[in-house]
């Protein structure tokens, strides 16, 4: 019965001072509603990237360039540019379990069909990229073997690309500049969806990779060969990779007359350790972004902590009145707890559904611009966000409640 009477009290108490209360629940309002947004927008990204890289065909196997000695990611960053398209004739003839293999470069270029333009991620490669990354063409054809032997001025459009430039129009055997430089439109990709570090995957278009590299982005290795900066390499089965990933490095050790260990000019991953490596880094920015929000759940706690000496000053007289009566410290306590308690608990249901408003609107708006980022609110993003918000409030109502519960019933009665 006490709990029920004591609950019915802290109700009465934070609904005579409503517009306190409410201003008091604001710092914990916004701070689940931070935590449950950016939260969700890292789960989304996530998501998305490994949605995206789970629909770039199957087991595969990525090999980049990388700066001996430096290795993870930051090998991939500063790395200076060694892979050329020999390497990448050489993996598809002379390893074992390699069903293909297209060597890719890829750079930002202006895309621009009369008075339309825009910017678009270019993939320059040969045809076996179509098979190896599921890139199928929905109108026209793909670039052949001869385009790239040829270095013709052809180009296969993204479906975003297409549509910003033709609208309803059939752009195949249309001509579109890039970068000022005339090409031949062949094809239209099929409509993939999904991202891939910001770059929508319907926003790209492909070159032959020969094209490239005499007529747009020159690159050369330190030997002096047209440079690629990776390479695809399909494979049987994820069985194998291990063993084709042995066989690749021992290939490519030979090639590049590297003679000693550690001084790889180049780094091998699978599928599954490329995802592994992007869902760790997403996971930390999605813990980062979410710490980040919790320093307003700080700022609400402090107000919530305010607030409540504030109460117990105001309500002296009651806690000695309630003591002459009978009532003892716990109870006192339990009172003001629950007050505490109260008062996080609304705020963060309120910051719950705000939250995954605001989270709504992010995924709306973003997609009716172009930038898809879905925002995911899960089950343990929200339990984790009320969870936290309940805890800050026993921890906020802790020192004032005990300061209640220690008030002298006779030095209280006497309180002006």
């Amino acid at each position: 019965m006490k709990w029920i009477e004591s609950f019915i009290i802290a109700i009465r108490s934070l609904a005579a001072n409503k517009l306190r209360s409410s201003l008091t629940m604001l710092g914990v309002i916004i701070g689940v509603g931070s935590v449950i947004t950016l939260m969700s927008v890292g789960r989304g990204a996530e998501e998305s990237i490994t949605s995206t890289l789970e629909g770039m065909g199957t087991n595969l196997i990525y090999i980049t360039s990388q700066t001996p000695g430096v290795g993870g990611l930051a090998a991939m960053g500063m790395a200076s540019q060694s892979l050329t398209i020999s390497d990448a004739e050489a993996i598809a003839e002379r390893v074992p379990s390699v069903m293909a293999v297209a060597p890719i470069t890829e750079n930002y270029a202006e895309v621009a069909a009369g008075d339309e333009s825009v910017a678009a991620f270019i993939e320059a490669t040969t045809p076996e990229y179509e098979y190896v990354l599921n890139f199928p063409t929905e109108y026209g054809q793909f670039i052949t073997a001869r385009h790239v032997a040829s270095r013709d001025m052809v180009t296969v459009l993204g479906s975003d690309i297409a549509e910003d430039l033709f609208g309803d129009e059939d752009a195949v055997g249309k001509k579109v500049k890039i970068n000022g430089r005339q090409f031949n439109v062949i094809g239209v990709l099929e409509a993939k969806g999904g991202q891939m570090m910001g770059i929508s995957m319907d926003a790209i278009i492909v070159v032959p990779i020969t094209t490239y590299q005499a007529r747009l982005f020159p690159g050369q290795t330190i030997r002096g060969e047209n440079a690629v900066q990776q390479i695809a390499v399909q494979i049987e089965s994820t069985e194998v990779a291990d063993i084709v990933s042995a066989d690749i490095t021992e290939l490519l050790t030979q090639l590049h007359r590297i003679t000693e260990e550690g001084k790889e000019d180049f780094l091998i991953m699978t599928q599954e350790q490329m995802m592994g490596m992007i869902q760790q880094v997403t996971g930390l920015l999605t813990i980062l972004l979410g710490a980040i929000a919790s320093i307003s759940l700080i700022v609400g706690s402090i107000g919530i902590m305010n607030i409540m000496l504030v109460s117990v000053t105001e309500r002296t007289r009651e806690i000695g009145i309630r003591k002459a009566v009978g009532a003892k410290r716990r109870d006192i306590l339990l009172q003001f707890l629950l007050e505490a308690a109260m008062l996080s608990l609304s705020g963060g249901a309120v910051g719950i559904i705000g939250g995954w408003l605001v989270s709504w609107l992010i995924s709306t708006f973003s997609a009716a611009a172009g930038i898809t980022i879905n925002a995911v609110v899960s089950w343990d993003i929200v339990i984790l966000a009320i969870s936290v918000s309940v805890f800050i409030g026993l921890i906020s109502g802790i020192y004032p409640a005990m300061r209640a519960a220690r008030l002298n019933p006779i030095d209280a009665l006497h309180y002006e």
